[in-house]
């Protein structure tokens, strides 16, 4: 009696699955090791069920534990049996097997939402850029003398305001009222020499400093919000947790780093007459973390949205290693160059040898090389800081041109065409710019549109270098020879 209905159970169970498995493959498969029985475990489950019940040993029953077993399994196991979480999940990386080697940051479900969330990231970061050269070129930067990790309220009344004012009665301060009314007279073409810095004076230039700080907060706020929700609702893989946590990390000790140039400008001068100014040190590495954070999160947006380069056919795909070969030199070149304008600003190099293309009435002054050490010459002396300047950017307007000459015979994709002649515009624009911006002793408007033109500059560069990434093994399998032309 047992043993009929244990082959008719074992029976009824293969044809309902096989009934399953031909209206829905997909779903119900054959699993080798359903609930955790492996072959090896149901053969031991055979074995021993031959001892006891005689009938297993029949050809039907034998027939039925190797695929009825997995079926029975499955539909009397359901505490047990899962179907894999990856079919559900929007953040689970496809496996190799269906990608051919492509790993997903972000699934197919969850790319916009996180796309979308970097891609503000970075437009922040940028706006972050464009108004810390403002706080800069207008000499905001030393009107707050104090740094509070937690933020604080600003000035609201006369009197908080008279406080705040007298605060900065720092001999360094002082020299710097003088310097800012020299450059607010060289901008708006009158002198306040003589009047020194009045309160509303200092109000602009408190509120500029004061924006920057809340501006740097708010970010890390909207990111880390969420980051938050993203990493609960597990939208995002271990991969891309780990590089955005390290991106949010070198956001927070931006601020640390800007305090830290901050205060450079308030130590005492070491000379008599020197003039109030940050470490340029200090001052490069502020914007050269900026810049790298910002590129970071721009290339992440770029590599969720985006996890296959553009390309239809093999030959286009040969052509984009050969430009690959030579852009990467020229986004090294890029990365150098601003760096360099870091320390133009940090040395106000700017505002010497205003003439292009000689430097005064010589090709290269005379003093580039009049300290000691020698390197020290690359980094303070303000005749070669910005002799430097001067080189790299003209060899980074070369390069890319010489990118795109030597791209144009190429069989490429029209996009990568596209972005190569973008950029060479951009260059273009970029040192116009650093040349107006000398021969006007740097301006505000100009100095702010010429440190933009350099992340947008380097924002090209990026998209550039990403869109020649080598697609994954699967998508070239599928590529034509040539691609089709209409």
């Amino acid at each position: 009696m047992i043993e009929s209905r244990l082959i008719s159970l074992l029976r009824r169970s293969k044809s309902v699955a096989q009934k399953l498995s031909s209206s829905n493959p997909r779903e119900w498969k054959t699993f080798t090791t359903p609930c955790g029985f492996s072959n090896e475990h149901q053969s031991r489950f055979y074995s021993s069920l031959q001892r006891f019940i005689p009938a297993a040993r029949t050809p039907v029953a034998r027939s039925c534990v190797g695929y009825g077993l997995r079926s029975l399994l499955q539909s009397n196991c359901k505490n047990f049996y899962k179907p894999p979480f990856r079919n559900f999940s929007t953040a689970a990386p496809v496996s190799a097997k269906d990608t051919g080697g492509l790993k997903l940051l972000a699934g197919p479900h969850a790319q916009k939402a996180v796309g979308i969330w970097l891609f503000v990231s970075a437009a922040w970061v940028f706006s972050m850029v464009v108004l810390g050269g403002v706080t800069r070129l207008t000499r905001s930067g030393l009107s707050m003398t104090d740094w509070k990790f937690t933020g604080g309220l600003p000035p609201l009344s006369d009197e908080e305001w008279l406080v705040e004012f007298e605060n900065i009665s720092n001999p360094r301060i002082q020299t710097l009222w003088l310097v800012w009314a020299w450059h607010v007279s060289s901008n708006l073409g009158h002198s306040r020499v003589n009047k020194g810095m009045s309160l509303d004076d200092f109000k602009f230039i408190y509120w500029m400093e004061y924006a920057h700080r809340m501006w740097g907060r708010a970010l890390g706020i909207m990111f880390a919000l969420p980051f938050s929700y993203f990493l609960w609702k597990g939208y995002i893989t271990v991969r891309l947790g780990l590089r955005l946590s390290g991106l949010f990390a070198l956001g927070a000790g931006q601020g640390l780093i800007g305090w830290w140039m901050v205060k450079s400008g308030l130590e005492e001068p070491t000379t008599e007459y020197a003039e109030p100014r940050v470490s340029p040190y200090r001052l490069a590495a502020h914007l050269t973390s900026a810049f790298v954070i910002y590129s970071g999160l721009f290339w992440t947006a770029l590599s969720v949205v985006m996890p296959e380069p553009p390309a239809e056919s093999v030959a286009w795909v040969q052509g984009a290693a050969k430009v690959k070969r030579l852009a990467l030199p020229v986004s090294f070149l890029v990365g150098i160059t601003a760096v360099s304008g870091a320390f133009v600003a940090g040395n106000d190099a700017g505002r010497a040898f205003n003439t292009f293309p000689k430097m005064g009435d010589t090709w290269i002054p005379e003093d580039i090389f009049s300290l000691k050490p020698l390197v020290r010459n690359f980094f303070e002396n303000t005749s070669t800081v910005q002799l430097d300047h001067r080189i790299l950017a003209t060899a980074t307007l070369f390069s890319i041109g010489g990118l795109w000459w030597s791209s144009r015979k190429l069989d490429i994709h029209p996009a990568i065409r596209s972005l190569i002649g973008s950029t060479m515009g951009m260059a273009a624009l970029q040192v116009t710019l650093g040349i107006s911006t000398l021969l006007s002793y740097v301006p505000v408007s100009l100095g702010t549109a010429h440190q933009a033109g350099a992340l947008t500059l380097l924002t090209l560069m990026i998209l550039l270098n990403h869109t020649l990434r080598r697609p994954s093994l699967q998508l070239l399998k599928t590529l034509p020879s040539v691609a089709k032309t209409v």
